[in-house]
């Protein structure tokens, strides 16, 4: 549970934890869900005003608990309607939120980490290092604060409609956090969304992904971005611990626990390294006939890259060429790079404030084990 000084921060606990919670102090399991609904669904942040509680079980909270959710340093936006958060993290350090408006829709890009430790070399926040996982309530918090701030669609339902982990930090490697957040966000007694609506990205943590089918299976994306081990090993340095062909048959396996839905694979365009036509060939061979889509992502250019963006013109003649050999293939739309916040490029105004990489090379490990890492935030997943 997360605590704050000698108080329990109720902020992020799953409804299990709650219930937890409450047993501990003699106090009926059932009140869980009324607390969630008023954490969540009525944005109470006193517990005095949950009135439908009794007056025993609000001295109890008042006592023992708090709802504190991160604090919000600034708030830039957009004039294509983006906006970027950024919520501080303590010790100076700070993460990234991003909301990015569609008809229809409004998705929410959240971080669960300070940084990363898996250091892709296309990736602003991987050229900054890691500092430490970010709690659950860390997590959640940065939805409450969105659901909070943004006005209603004009149809009274709330901005957000999705939410994907595709923002600072590597999801499946803050995995006991990251799921505790999933299981609010669909909760009936919280946000209520549909696993269709959440998408966890990841660069191919294996092992996670087939933890993740069984616990809260919500759509998948794959940061893939390149079709052979040499290259990828290269530009997503935990291929060299799980290389395609095992992150592959992880992704076909859990496609299969979600009734066949499409895993999204990401692949970042980069000019004269993956944006040739016999890339797109060998990326159609292996993903063709299997429940996939790609979604070709222009590369956002940050301070010190040695990576340039492909031309439009190539970019469309990849696309053309995966949809005429079969596969359901996208562009990403640039969104929100005028305040730092497209694809990739999260973090970049924060650099000073994480540290180095505390172990980045986790990936050096013969096999991914929490129990071998050295640095002490990966042996608490």
């Amino acid at each position: 549970m997360a605590v704050s000084g000698e108080k329990i921060n109720l902020l992020g606990l799953s409804q299990d934890e709650l219930k937890e919670f409450l047993v501990l102090r003699s106090e009926k399991s059932f009140h869980s869900k009324q607390i969630m609904q008023w954490i969540y669904q009525r944005d109470c942040d006193d517990f005095e005003d949950m009135t439908d509680l009794s007056k025993s079980l609000r001295n109890q909270l008042k006592k023992d608990a708090e709802i504190l959710s991160p604090l919000v340093q600034a708030r830039f936006d957009s004039i294509d309607g983006c906006v970027k958060w950024l919520f501080s993290s303590g010790s100076g350090q700070a993460v990234e939120t991003v909301f990015i408006p569609e008809a229809g829709r409004g998705t929410l890009c959240i971080s669960s980490q300070v940084g990363c430790a898996l250091d892709c070399s296309f990736c602003a926040t991987g050229a900054q290092g890691f500092n430490r996982n970010l709690s659950s309530a860390e997590i959640i918090g940065q939805v409450r604060h969105a659901m909070r701030e943004l006005p209603r669609r004009s149809n009274g339902e709330p901005a957000v409609t999705n939410v994907v982990f595709m923002g600072m930090g590597e999801p499946l490697a803050n995995y006991r956090n990251v799921l505790s957040a999933l299981n609010i966000l669909v909760s009936d007694y919280s946000y209520g969304l549909s696993r269709r609506r959440v998408t966890v990205s990841t660069s191919g943590i294996v092992p996670h992904i087939d933890k993740l089918a069984n616990d809260c299976n919500v759509s998948l994306a794959v940061s893939l971005h390149a079709t052979n081990n040499d290259l990828r090993d290269q530009i997503v340095p935990i291929n060299k611990v799980h290389p395609i062909n095992s992150l592959l048959e992880a992704c076909w396996q859990y496609a299969k626990k979600r009734s066949s839905r499409f895993i999204t694979f990401e692949y970042v365009m980069l000019r004269g390294i993956n944006d040739s036509i016999t890339h797109a060939d060998k990326l159609v061979n292996l993903l063709k006939d299997k429940p996939a889509k790609v979604n070709l992502i222009p590369f956002n250019p940050f301070p010190g890259t040695k990576f340039s963006c492909s031309s439009k013109e190539t970019i469309q003649h990849f696309q053309n060429r995966l949809r005429k050999l079969g596969l359901i293939a996208t562009t990403r739309k640039t969104r929100g790079d005028d305040i730092d916040a497209a694809c990739g490029q999260l973090a970049g105004k924060v650099h000073d404030r994480v540290k180095k990489p505390l172990g980045s090379k986790i990936i050096k490990q013969k096999k991914y084990s929490m129990k071998t890492s050295k640095n002490p935030e990966m042996r608490s997943l």
